[in-house]
């Protein structure tokens, strides 16, 4: 036990979630606070992880025909005016700049909080024909949203992004590209992060501001509670309207483009946290780990085992992100500071292990300590690495499943509630004055309108109405 307290301790996450939370994210050395209110460094650490995302969420962009662009950071107050039901919706959370320099702007310029009107301004200009579409554009940048209460990685005012923003001919095309981009990110989290989520739509109370309709994953956390992790909004032709994006169609008649836009942002890294993490800090799924094998010398001042340690990692580095940790602490703490930092490896080597042509491998995920033969090691990193990435996605949705219920009436809803966390199915009526009354009692909200329907009941859970659709509710972050 003293071994596992070397590296200093993390509050547990059954005594209290968001100290452990915020223990994981300091300890770890993901983010450092600043003197900006509501906004943080995020470190190598954390960054690294970012770069991953990014880059594997890139490739499967372009992959569906996506290309980078890059728009300003500022959008003129009249410009954020143009849609009516956008501007209300981001105005409590916006940021002005007043002043450049010494002198008061003659306008206000808002800081970008999204940027649908900076599109839209882009592309009255850039199309003109049907020749011209598809738009298929999506930008990596930050954005700043003044938000009152914030958490590392789940609410920040400024925090990490990208945000596709696409133009089609069609309804359909646009209704099209706005699922085929929600199925990206759900695959991502699934297939990369071994994140389960639930696919589906925003109730109209929920929806995008401005939005026709909006598309969701949502993912549960370890402590019940759920995390919108990716949201797709089909815009129809409102935006287009209200900017005067106009094209000549094949008819020669002038049409409104359809537009979408998507994006997902830092806040999954807190996903994957709250997902995996466990009491000894992080557990990172392989695909997303900036370090997937970190090798440790047992008494690495004896001679030959520090060379050894190096040509394990040479060898492994073609294929694998690996690391030595040669620091001069004792191994029981280099053990407990790879455990907190979540490599998905950890190798250790010493003069016995050499004797007999062996090292052993331990699991982040289950601990499990395997002996490896040494002419086998890169064939059994990649055997454990691959289980691994398989076996955290299904305890993942073992543990979404075991703690998502159903509901048939108030009096359950209620009950599973107060008593349980997670997600809850039950029938609605599609009224809003429902969800609000369910928000006011339990402080709960609809997640989705999953795609998958089922039928629990025929009647709404909260006015016994008929029901019309299927939605998974819940607490959220």
């Amino acid at each position: 036990m003293a071994e596992k307290k070397m590296v200093e301790a993390i509050t547990s996450m059954e005594e209290d979630f968001a100290q452990w939370y915020t223990d994981v994210v300091k300890k770890a050395e993901l983010i450092d606070y600043t003197s900006v209110k509501g906004c943080m460094v995020i470190k190598p650490a954390g960054y690294a992880l970012w770069e991953l995302i990014q880059r594997q969420l890139d490739e499967r962009f372009k992959a569906t025909g996506v290309q980078n662009v890059y728009l300003p950071l500022f959008i003129p107050e009249s410009l954020l005016q143009k849609e009516k039901d956008h501007v209300e919706g981001f105005a409590p959370e916006v940021a002005w700049v007043t002043h450049g320099g010494l002198n008061e702007l003659p306008e206000r310029l808002c800081v970008r909080p999204t940027s649908e009107t900076l599109f839209c301004d882009f592309y009255k200009n850039d199309v003109q024909s049907y020749r011209d579409l598809p738009k298929v554009y999506n930008q990596w940048c930050s954005v700043v949203r003044w938000e009152k209460e914030t958490r590392p990685f789940l609410r920040s005012r400024e925090f990490l992004w990208q945000e596709g923003h696409t133009a089609h001919a069609t309804a359909e095309e646009a209704e099209e590209r706005t699922i085929q981009m929600l199925n990206v990110y759900a695959d991502f989290c699934e297939e990369v992060l071994a994140i389960p989520v639930v696919r589906g739509q925003k109730t109209d109370k929920e929806k995008f501001a401005g939005a026709k309709a909006t598309y969701t994953i949502e993912a549960l956390m370890h402590d019940g509670k759920a995390l919108q992790s990716g949201t797709s909004h089909n815009f129809g032709d409102g935006f287009a309207r209200a900017f005067g994006i106009q094209f000549a169609d094949k008819d020669n008649a002038l049409k409104y483009v359809h537009q979408t836009s998507w994006g997902m942002s830092t806040r999954i890294i807190g996903g994957i946290i709250m997902v995996h993490g466990d009491n000894e800090g992080l557990v990172l799924p392989p695909r997303v780990a900036p370090i997937q094998v970190c090798i440790i010398p047992i008494q690495q001042k004896k001679e030959g085992v520090l060379d050894k340690a190096y040509e394990l990692r040479d060898r492994l580095s073609g294929a694998f992100r690996v690391k030595v940790d040669d620091s001069d602490k004792t191994p029981g703490w280099k053990f407990s500071e790879a455990e907190m930092r979540g490599y998905p490896i950890r190798i250790e080597i010493g003069p016995k292990d050499m004797e007999a042509g062996r090292c052993i491998i331990c699991r982040r995920d289950t601990r499990e300590k395997i002996e490896v033969d040494l002419g086998e090691l890169e064939t059994r990193v990649e055997e454990i690495l691959t289980a691994m990435q398989r076996e955290m996605l299904e305890r993942a949705r073992a543990h979404r499943d075991k703690n998502t219920f159903t509901a048939v009436n108030m009096e359950e809803f209620v009950r599973i509630f107060t008593e349980k966390a997670g997600f809850v199915k039950a029938m609605w009526c599609g009224d809003r004055a429902c969800e609000d009354q369910i928000k006011e009692k339990l402080s709960v909200t609809s997640r989705c309108m999953p795609f998958e329907q089922e039928h629990i009941s025929d009647t709404c859970v909260c006015c016994g109405k008929p029901a019309k659709k299927m939605v998974y509710w819940g607490r959220a972050y």
